[in-house]
């Protein structure tokens, strides 16, 4: 899986390509631990190059979600297109994570 990276201020943004599912999620996990340890609490995934999203990639979402919150930073997600908020809908994570509607939002709500 193809993770693209960057940083606004202290604000990582992370941008997983493609799938993220069963396959695909461990890369995002271990990624997402590795920044969070490393002291980057402050994390938005950008979901403008996701096409799918299993239960897998989205415990990966909670996990590093409740990480950056223990580390009292802030988790977020940005760009999603609608067939991939449906899925956060129907699964309830819409109420417990925050989801802007693109980075300039999530910019403007830090």
């Amino acid at each position: 899986m193809q993770i693209d990276t960057a940083t606004h201020g202290d604000l990582l943004v992370m941008a997983p390509q493609g799938r993220l599912d069963s396959n695909t999620s461990p890369a995002l996990e271990s990624t997402l631990l590795e920044r969070i340890e490393g002291g980057e609490t402050q994390v938005s995934i950008d979901f403008s190059g996701v096409d799918y999203i299993s239960s897998a990639g989205l415990r990966v979402l909670l996990m590093a979600a409740k990480r950056t919150g223990a580390a009292g930073g802030q988790f977020s997600m940005h760009s999603m297109a609608p067939e991939i908020r449906e899925v956060f809908e129907i699964s309830g994570f819409l109420t417990i994570l925050k989801v802007h509607p693109d980075l300039t939002a999530v910019l403007a709500n830090r």
